[in-house]
């Protein structure tokens, strides 16, 4: 039986306090953008890439954490390390579900496609790995990152009855002064060019990486780094922090 398995039997019966989803934020904070820098799919580039270019400018993130990765079951304790130094572990559902239907997702597998889906079961499985997620750090309260950015099982939505679960959900706030972008095999000053070249009105930007330096979906080592050292000679223009704290900054404006 494998550690996850053993966590999920144990907490099986636990519900959540629930809380209440953050609305369109609106960033005040001495005029400047909020950058979210948020990392999907548990993988293992991110423990050996993103994590230490995070702590040498003291960044906090979010990870968005799928339980059945393979690196979560073969290295949790660094995962547990990673919510002990203040980085965000976020909710990215019991098994990543994404819809087969839609184009260029010949990866789905059958038992992962949420079309194959009811709402119901789509929403056991978020507040499932919500229960394992506290299993690693402790927390009642967290965001949530919609795999692949899928809302609907089957047609039916899951979304709306999650919300009273999560302090945010990830891209559900998108507005004008919000903006949302997931790179990939892009150069540093390519990710440069993005925060930069933000609209006026801009408020949050989301970056949401895969792989750094390895996995799917990768930007490089030194992409990463580029950005990173660039938004740490601006902090009188941006402010880095997990997502959960930001929503929960905006929250308080």
């Amino acid at each position: 039986m494998t550690k996850i398995t053993v966590l999920l039997a144990v907490f099986a019966g636990f519900s959540f306090p629930a809380v209440n989803a953050q609305a369109a934020p609106a960033w005040p904070d001495n005029n400047k953008i909020a950058v979210s820098l948020s990392y999907d799919d548990a993988l293992a580039s991110q423990l050996d890439n993103a994590v230490p270019a995070l702590n040498e400018y003291n960044f906090k993130a979010s990870f968005y954490i799928v339980p059945n990765s393979a690196s979560v079951q073969s290295r949790m304790a660094d995962w547990q390390a990673l919510a002990s130094d203040g980085h965000e572990l976020g909710n990215h559902s019991l098994f990543h579900p994404c819809s087969a239907a839609k184009p260029s997702r010949e990866w789905v597998s059958e038992e992962q496609n949420l079309d194959n889906y009811t709402a119901e079961r789509a929403i056991r499985e978020v507040l499932t790995a919500n229960v394992f997620l506290q299993a690693l750090d402790g927390k009642t309260q967290r965001t949530f990152t919609p795999p692949c950015f899928d809302t609907q099982a089957a047609g039916n939505d899951f979304i709306e009855p999650l919300k009273a679960h999560f302090v945010a959900i990830k891209g559900l706030e998108q507005t004008e002064q919000s903006l949302l972008w997931a790179p990939s095999a892009v150069t540093g000053q390519q990710l440069i060019n993005y925060v930069k070249n933000a609209p006026e009105e801009t408020q949050l930007i989301n970056l949401l990486f895969h792989g750094i330096g390895g996995d799917h979906l990768s930007v490089s080592v030194a992409a990463h780094a580029q950005l990173l050292a660039y938004l740490a000679a601006n902090k009188d223009r941006y402010y880095v922090d997990s997502y959960i704290n930001i929503m929960k900054k905006q929250a308080k404006e």
